[in-house]
């Protein structure tokens, strides 16, 4: 593949990076030439700064803090045909670029994300390991099978996909929304494994397992209700309308015999129950006729961009 007929950015959010973050702007400069290398700084205490200038990235600073913001500042500024997005830690293949880049380009596919693979247990501890297993689970059920890893920091994109992401996020949570914009919109995506290695010894990780973990599993839950309203509220509906037959079937049944009503907190009880299993279901589909107007939006904002075939070129 000849990279000299496409646009390529390289992607680089950085945070006190300084040990790391030069030799991966040199690897990708040597894997990718051709490639423009961008370094957004998220308010770096140490040298990343100079560093990644001095190592020849464009870099420039996204002050809001959080992963989610640099993203978005990126995905504002930067014109490309296909974005590289990786982390400044020095944990991903850089030399597995090129393959991920072709396989989007012949392909056609708007997403290639890279699949962590590794036999080193301090580069990828069992707990993050079942974090991400239970995460992209839920995810892949309600929005469909189609990526093993979703909180990878190592994807390709098209001009398409970076275009039409709302990046609504704020942190680390971002790699989901990647996720979920795809598989919602049925956008065509790929995956292919890379190797992952520990950070190299003084680089500390910003990731926090349970903090972090939780904020992905509430930006999941959020983006539901965005993007599958009726789902999450019918599920709603449903609990609560058992919970009132329950509640209020012996009532009722004890009323038709006995002609009193035995237990009357419990059947205003059952009764508030019902009534708001069915003032849930009709928010649902109100608000699912909302989501497919977004969704719809989102779809017209990727058409408007056209799609890049070696037969274009």
């Amino acid at each position: 593949m000849d990279f000299e007929t496409i646009k390529v950015a390289v992607l680089i959010p950085c945070y006190n990076e300084e040990m790391t973050v030069g030799h991966v702007v040199e690897k990708f400069t040597r894997h990718m030439p051709g490639a423009e290398i961008y370094v957004y700084d998220n308010n770096s205490t140490d040298r990343t700064v100079d560093v990644a200038r001095a190592a020849g990235a464009i870099v420039r600073t996204e002050r809001m803090q959080g992963k989610g913001y640099v993203v978005r500042r990126m995905f504002s500024d930067i014109d490309a045909d296909f974005y590289i997005l990786i982390d400044g830690d020095e944990t991903y293949e850089a030399e597995a670029a090129p393959r991920l880049l072709e396989h989007a380009y012949e392909h056609g596919l708007d997403m290639v994300n890279g699949a962590r693979v590794t036999d080193r247990p301090a580069a990828y501890r069992m707990g993050h390991v079942l974090g991400n297993r239970l995460l992209t689970g839920l995810v892949t059920m309600i929005f469909g099978r189609r990526l093993t890893d979703m909180l990878s920091g190592y994807r390709v994109f098209s001009k398409r996909f970076v275009k039409s992401f709302p990046a609504l996020s704020q942190g680390f949570e971002t790699e989901t929304e990647f996720t979920i914009h795809a598989l919602e919109l049925g956008l065509p995506v790929g995956e292919l494994k890379t190797a992952y290695v520990e950070r190299p010894p003084g680089s500390v990780s910003k990731l926090s397992t349970y903090k972090d973990g939780i904020r992905i599993l509430c930006t999941i839950v959020q983006i539901v209700k965005l993007e599958k309203p009726f789902l999450l509220f019918s599920s709603i509906a449903a609990v609560l309308f058992v919970l009132g037959l329950g509640l209020g079937i012996p009532v009722v049944s004890f009323y038709l015999r006995q002609g009193v009503v035995p237990r009357l907190p419990t059947a205003l009880l059952a009764t508030a129950l019902v009534l708001l299993s069915f003032l849930s279901f009709v928010c649902g589909l109100i608000l699912d006729t909302i989501a497919i107007a977004r969704k719809e939006q989102k779809r017209l904002t990727y058409l408007s961009y056209p799609a890049v075939f070696p037969d274009r070129r």
